[in-house]
């Protein structure tokens, strides 16, 4: 007999049993106004696995009375595409377009992805597109123009609580066990807001309960052995792999150590290469810390070839060393501007080198003026003489602003002191 597993078994049945999505889902929310209007336009839901974009779907599909399709981009040829597409068509349906949900749209390529425009635009049929991905990035502008597109997020513990108590409730195999769940959260801590992994391990834990009298208990124990092969939910090649970056890299900009070393610690226990940590160390460490502490570059610089020499575990220690120092560095991004706006003026501004700065190497540059009236500073007090270096054009601009640290007011107080001496011996 094939088993049913829990999760599946606890689908909601209508859409007033999911839990979560509430900014979907609440009152006077999109897709709750849409269902009360009797309406349904095709859809892309995007957001982790296990947060019920199929169970959403296939709801939204019943509220409205709409033939419900599943599809899944992984086995899916253009051509049965059409065939279905085209079948849907001649169906003699008369409560509305029927249902296509595919599930993993972004795996689907531009010409299975362009075989949906027509059918979509004329109405032929709902699209409902499911994806873990930024639809941004995979999905094809022309197809997300036709689409409304809803985020939906992660269940919070408490509402994975929900579940999981529903489920102990409502369940018939899980009642027949008559399990008792001392500690529903330590579940919920456990499975980052994905209902179909509590669900599951809800599931194994029960079949690992202990026996007391009448009752099987799941506690703390049981859950933390079963825990012990659990892996964490990282995806290397999608969005968490960007996100955990970007709460790393913001974490070293707002100077906090902390939550700096969580988020690297969340990506070396996920098995992320160590060299994609350092490498961003090392940006950060120009584009967010500069000049006002110059040896952040060179720390960064050394612990990426040290990571590269010598691997994990034990460039978990170099890398903790960098995050540690990045963070609790002045932050400066002075340099990082500068060389932006110096990028825009050269796009824009092509002007010629004024000819005292030209390299004068033949005899017939000399003639043409290449090389003439150039000051050598070092042939001066304190190696400065002023002259001038930008095209005419762009004289008088200043890409580079001094920054409001210590390092970077004391080489402005040396400039102004340099060039204020020098003005000041020529007049």
């Amino acid at each position: 007999m094939t088993h049913t597993p829990l999760a599946e078994r606890m689908r909601p049945a209508k859409l007033s049993d999911v839990i979560g999505q509430t900014h979907l889902l609440g009152q006077n929310a999109p897709l709750a106004n849409m269902i009360a209007h009797g309406q349904l336009p095709s859809l892309i839901l995007h957001g982790e696995a296990g947060i019920g974009k199929t169970t959403i779907a296939r709801l939204l599909a019943d509220a409205v009375g709409r033939e419900f399709h599943l599809l899944s981009a992984l086995n899916l040829t253009v051509k049965e595409l059409r065939e279905l597409i085209d079948g849907g068509a001649t169906d003699g349906l008369n409560f509305g377009a029927p249902v296509l949900f595919i599930d993993e749209i972004h795996r689907f390529n531009k010409a299975q992805q362009d075989a949906l425009l027509g059918a979509v635009e004329a109405g032929q049929i709902t699209l409902i597109g499911a994806t873990t991905e930024n639809p941004s990035f995979s999905v094809n502008n022309a197809l997300l123009s036709r689409c409304q597109v809803y985020r939906l997020q992660p269940l919070s513990d408490d509402e994975i609580v929900q579940v999981l108590m529903r489920a102990l409730r409502q369940d018939g195999e899980l009642a027949r066990q008559n399990i008792t769940l001392t500690e529903p959260l330590a579940i919920a801590k456990l499975v980052n807001g994905d209902a179909r992994k509590a669900l599951n391990l809800l599931e194994i834990a029960a079949q690992n309960a202990k026996t007391d009298g009448t009752q099987r208990i799941i506690d703390t124990d049981v859950i933390e052995n079963i825990a012990q092969t659990l892996l964490p939910r990282y995806d290397k090649d999608g969005d968490m792999h960007y996100d955990i970056i970007s709460a790393m890299i913001k974490s070293i900009r707002g100077s906090d150590a902390d939550a700096a070393l969580y988020w690297m610690a969340r990506m070396l226990v996920a098995g992320e290469p160590p060299e994609f940590i350092a490498r961003r160390l090392v940006i950060a460490a120009s584009e967010d810390i500069g000049l006002a502490n110059p040896n952040a570059l060179l720390l960064a610089d050394a612990a990426l070839r040290s990571v590269k020499l010598i691997g994990m575990p034990e460039a978990r220690i170099i890398l903790g060393q960098v995050v540690v120092y990045l963070a609790n560095s002045p932050k400066s991004n002075t340099a990082y501007n500068a060389i932006n706006q110096a990028m825009a003026a050269a796009k824009a501004d092509h002007a010629a080198v004024p000819l005292h700065l030209r390299n004068g190497v033949t005899k017939l540059m000399k003639q043409d003026g290449y090389g003439a009236g150039y000051i050598y500073p070092h042939d001066y007090p304190n190696h400065y003489h002023p002259q001038q270096y930008l095209p005419d054009s762009l004289m008088g601009v200043q890409f580079y602003h001094y920054g409001d640290n210590q390092k970077e007011q004391a080489s402005k107080a040396y400039m102004g002191w340099l060039k204020g001496n020098v003005s000041h011996e020529t007049s």
